[in-house]
C-alpha cells in the first residue's frame, strides 16, 4: 500500500503519493548509488524546517518545504533543461558525477589528473596559487592578517571527509597559517543535526571538494574558525537540513554545489537560503551558460568564475596581473550566468534584460587552469587525481573565498536586518570591473548576462575583489 499525505493548502486538500513525496524531498535522488562519489545506502529523511539562529541541530519548526503556498501545484520535480556534462581535455576532470535527477546536487570543482615533475604529497604545482597570491591578488593581505576574529565559517558539504582535520593540518603548516584543530574548538565537524557523530558515510569525490572548501577558507580568512556540515546525500532535502543546521551556528555559509540546472519544486526549498544578517553564498556552476539553484535564489551571493593572472613576488607583495571572465573558449569549462527560470528579481538589481534574478553578484578565480593549491590524501579512485598536493578551479573554489572575504570585512557577524548580497550592489568602488570574457550565447540584445563588460554583467556580477569596502554593510 502506498503512503498518502495530505497537504492542506488554501483550503484545498491534494492528495500526493509517497513516491511522489520522496521525489520533492530529495531523498531519492540523493544516493546515486554506482557514481563516482556516492557511495551506496538509503537517503536522509527530507527536513520540514527553515534554518533559524538558533542552536546547532535545533532549527525552529516552520512551514513545511512541500506545499508552500508559492509553490504551486505539488507535481514530481523535473530539469528545466539537462546538466551539461563538461567538455574537458585530457588532464582534467570533474570531480563530482553530474545531476541525473532533479534535486540531486552536484560539487562544483575541477582537477588536475596530473602534475608533471610533481610527486604525489611531496609539493604544491608550480601554477597552483598559494594564500598570499590570492589574498595579494584581491587585496586582502592585511585585512587576512589581522581580521576575522571572533568570526566561524560553515562549508556545506555532503557525506563524510574523514580526513579532514589532517589535511587541513597540512595545508595550514605548508603555508605558515595558524594550526586550526578540532581540540581547540577552531574546527568543528558535525551530522546535518549538527551532532558530532554518526557522521555520514565516505565518499572521496565529496571528500575533495571539502578540502578544497576549507583551504580557501583557510587561505583567505586565516583567522577565521570552521564548521563542516556533512549532510547525510546529495539529495536536496539532506542539503537543506545541512543549511538549516550552518545557519544556527554562524552568520556566514559557503555552498559550493548546485543542481545543475534549475527544476521544478525548487522554490518549494528557498526558505532555507532566506536569513537577514547571514552571508549565504553559492557557486554558480562550471558548465557555461546557463542557471542552477540555489544560485539563482535571489538572496544568496551568487559566485561566478574568473580567470586570475597574479603578478609580482613574495618579497616585493603579489598582485592581480589580469582577471577576466573563465570563458569557453578557456577550453578548461567556464562559469555560468544568466536570467533565472522561476527565482524573482530582488529590488537591488536593474539590470533590464532580465526579468527575474540575474546570475551572478560577483566572482573570483575558478579557472582550473590558475586553480588554487589544494591538500587532499584520498582523492576520488578513478578520475587519475594524484593523492596528497591538488590544483583544483571551478565555482566551488570561488564561493568559499567569497564568503571568507565577507568575513574579513564584517568580522563576528554583518549587520542584523541586512541582505548582505546587497552590500556589492551599494557601494562604488571596493569591486575590480571584469570586462571581458564570455561563458557562452545569449540573446545579441541581452549579451551582458553572457559576456563580461563595463559595470554589472552576468558572468562576473559587480567584480571581483579589490579589498574588503564593498562588502561590509554601508
Amino acid at each position: 500500500m502506498r503512503l498518502a499525505v495530505l497537504l492542506r493548502r488554501t483550503g484545498t486538500v491534494t492528495l500526493v503519493s509517497g513516491l511522489m513525496l520522496a521525489a520533492l524531498a530529495g531523498t531519492a535522488a540523493g544516493a546515486s548509488a554506482g557514481t563516482a562519489g556516492s557511495p551506496s545506502g538509503g537517503s536522509s529523511p527530507a527536513s520540514s524546517s527553515p534554518a533559524s539562529s538558533s542552536p546547532v541541530g535545533s532549527p525552529s519548526a516552520g512551514s513545511s518545504p512541500i506545499g508552500s503556498p508559492s509553490a504551486g501545484p505539488v507535481t514530481a520535480p523535473h530539469f528545466v533543461t539537462q546538466p551539461r556534462h563538461i567538455q574537458l581535455p585530457a588532464g582534467l576532470r570533474q570531480v563530482c558525477p553530474v545531476p541525473t535527477t532533479a534535486g540531486q546536487m552536484q560539487c562544483q570543482s575541477i582537477g588536475h589528473t596530473g602534475r608533471p615533475g610533481v610527486t604525489a604529497a611531496n609539493k604544491p604545482a608550480a601554477g597552483a596559487l598559494r594564500p598570499n597570491q590570492l589574498t595579494g591578488a584581491y587585496g586582502l593581505t592585511a585585512a587576512a592578517k589581522r581580521g576575522g576574529k571572533g568570526a566561524r565559517i560553515a562549508v556545506v558539504d555532503a557525506y563524510n571527509d574523514s580526513h579532514a582535520a589532517a589535511d587541513l593540518a597540512v595545508y595550514r603548516k605548508w603555508f605558515g597559517l595558524p594550526a586550526c584543530r578540532t581540540s581547540t574548538g577552531c574546527l568543528k565537524i558535525v551530522n546535518q543535526n549538527g551532532k558530532s557523530g554518526p557522521l555520514p558515510a565516505n565518499a572521496s569525490a565529496w571528500a575533495e571538494e571539502a578540502s578544497l572548501d576549507l583551504d580557501m577558507v583557510s587561505a583567505i580568512c586565516p583567522n577565521c574558525k570552521i564548521l563542516l556540515v556533512e549532510a547525510n546525500t546529495p539529495g536536496v532535502g539532506s542539503m537543506t537540513k545541512a543549511e538549516a543546521t550552518a545557519v544556527g551556528w554562524t552568520r556566514y555559509v559557503s555552498n559550493s554545489w548546485g543542481s545543475g540546472s534549475e527544476f521544478t519544486g525548487e522554490k518549494n526549498y528557498d526558505h532555507y537560503f532566506n536569513h537577514q544578517g547571514v552571508v549565504i553564498t553559492a557557486a554558480a556552476g562550471d558548465s557555461g551558460y546557463g542557471t542552477q539553484w540555489p544560485a539563482a535564489y535571489r538572496y544568496v551571493t551568487t559566485v561566478g568564475g574568473t580567470t586570475l593572472e597574479v603578478g609580482g613576488t613574495s618579497s616585493s607583495g603579489f598582485t592581480r596581473s589580469s582577471e577576466t571572465a573563465w570563458s569557453v573558449d578557456s577550453g578548461n569549462g567556464a562559469t555560468a550566468s544568466g536570467c533565472s527560470r522561476f527565482e524573482g528579481k530582488p529590488s537591488w538589481q536593474h539590470d533590464a534584460g532580465c526579468p527575474r534574478r540575474t546570475e551572478n553578484d560577483v566572482a573570483a578565480d575558478a579557472n582550473p587552469t590558475t586553480g588554487a593549491a589544494v591538500y587532499d590524501s584520498v582523492p576520488e579512485k578513478g578520475l587519475g587525481l594524484p593523492a596528497g598536493w591538488q590544483q583544483l578551479g571551478g565555482t566551488s573554489a570561488a564561493a568559499p573565498l567569497i564568503a571568507a572575504v565577507y568575513a574579513l570585512a564584517n568580522g563576528k557577524a554583518p549587520r542584523a536586518g541586512t541582505y548582505p548580497v546587497h552590500y556589492l550592489y551599494q557601494h562604488t568602488s571596493g569591486l575590480f570591473d571584469v570586462t571581458s570574457g564570455s561563458d557562452g550565447t545569449c540573446s545579441a540584445s541581452k549579451a551582458y548576462l553572457c559576456t563580461a563588460g563595463a559595470g554589472f554583467d552576468g558572468p562576473t556580477g559587480r567584480g571581483a575583489p579589490s579589498g574588503v569596502a564593498a562588502f561590509t554593510a554601508p
